[in-house]
């Protein structure tokens, strides 16, 4: 019974006691074990205040306050994990991607076998495009939780940005059987296919993607792309208006179709299509140079000329609106001009330039 009271009375009476030397060794190494779990106890609950505070700053997206929330916690416990894991959330939301590789690392240290800080700490790397070390944590990612297709489809997303696209499909294939109706995987596998220029699997995987997302525009957007390559242009057509129709403001299907009308010789619906992208998205490139290229047919080289100066303007490195406002000048009768801009068209690596050049400029 003696220590059970001694624990009971400790906080009343150990300054006195402490001071007058009255404990027997075993009483003080009691006493000290006491204090230190009632010290422990106060900095776990400060510890679980400060996270949950975090969580309710992440909430808000508050991401700065949130961080600094989540370090509390960690100085009072510094194996917690969850705030670990959320404070490198929230330095990857802040954009401070190297602070966040670090936040993982620390993690990763307590626990090497967290399958979700491996994906996190990769997204991180994905950020600061070093997509090798990406890919490696993503496998770390798929290795200690095997059964999550995220892991698996963000993989895959990585390979097909180094243009490893065999891989890449092996890795969206995987998240696939893992949820059959994962129509992002889908999706992507289908962009693979179209890079490998296997059009018709591609359109297989897209309608797939279709069929599982039906209301996401940008995959119609795809499978109007393929078509058109498939010549199937009704097809294409249908699948663009489609997208627009899911999303009024999806400028890029609005271009397409204006790009898929221009080749079919259909220049006023071309037009309107293209006045569309550039009123949604005014610093779109392409769609100044595709106007560009109408105005040209109609003769009306200094507004083309507008034009393609625009989309040069926006896309500093755009060779084919050199080449084409080259032609434009030439046809303005400003052939020293055109020439200038057809040799910077040859310089960008346009074949267009370099034959315009050539054949009409002296080196």
């Amino acid at each position: 019974m003696k220590k059970l009271i001694l624990i009971a009375v400790s906080t009343l009476i150990a300054l006195s006691l402490f001071s007058q030397g009255d404990l027997s060794q075993e009483e003080q190494d009691l006493l000290n074990k006491v204090n230190a779990e009632n010290a422990s106890s106060a900095a776990t609950a400060e510890s679980q205040e400060a996270y949950n505070n975090g969580i309710t700053l992440f909430g808000k997206k508050e991401y700065k306050q949130a961080i600094a929330a989540f370090n509390k916690a960690i100085s009072g416990d510094p194996k917690f994990e969850a705030a670990y894991y959320n404070k490198g959330v929230a330095q990857i939301q802040a954009k401070l991607y190297k602070s966040a590789v670090s936040t993982f690392s620390s993690l990763l240290k307590i626990n090497d076998k967290n399958a979700n800080a491996y994906s996190q700490r990769a997204l991180a790397y994905q950020k600061q495009n070093k997509l090798k070390k990406a890919v490696s944590d993503y496998g770390q990612a798929q290795y200690f939780d095997p059964k999550n297709e995220k892991h698996f489809y963000n993989g895959g997303g990585v390979l097909f940005m180094l243009g490893e696209y065999d891989k890449a499909i092996k890795s969206l294939t995987k998240a696939i059987e893992l949820k059959s109706d994962f129509y992002a995987a889908y999706n992507d596998r289908g962009s693979c296919y179209r890079m490998k220029k296997n059009y018709k699997q591609a359109l297989a995987d897209y309608q797939q993607a279709g069929k599982y997302g039906p209301k996401h525009a940008f995959v119609f957007n795809n499978i109007g792309t393929v078509k058109k390559q498939l010549k199937d242009y009704q097809g294409a057509k249908d699948a663009y208006s489609k997208a627009v129709s899911l999303d009024p403001k999806f400028y890029l299907a609005y271009n397409n179709r204006g790009a898929m009308n221009m080749e079919q010789g259909k220049t006023n619906e071309a037009m309107i299509d293209f006045n569309k992208a550039i009123a949604i998205n005014s610093k779109y490139a392409p769609a100044y140079n595709n106007r560009g290229i109408i105005k040209h047919k109609n003769k009306q080289y200094k507004d083309a000329i507008k034009d393609f100066t625009k989309a040069i303007s926006l896309d500093k490195n755009f060779a084919d609106a050199y080449a084409n406002r080259g032609v434009s000048k030439e046809m303005n009768r400003d052939m020293e001009g055109a020439c200038k801009d057809w040799s910077k068209a040859n310089e960008l690596g346009s074949e267009n330039g370099t034959v315009y050049h050539s054949g009409n400029c002296s080196f």
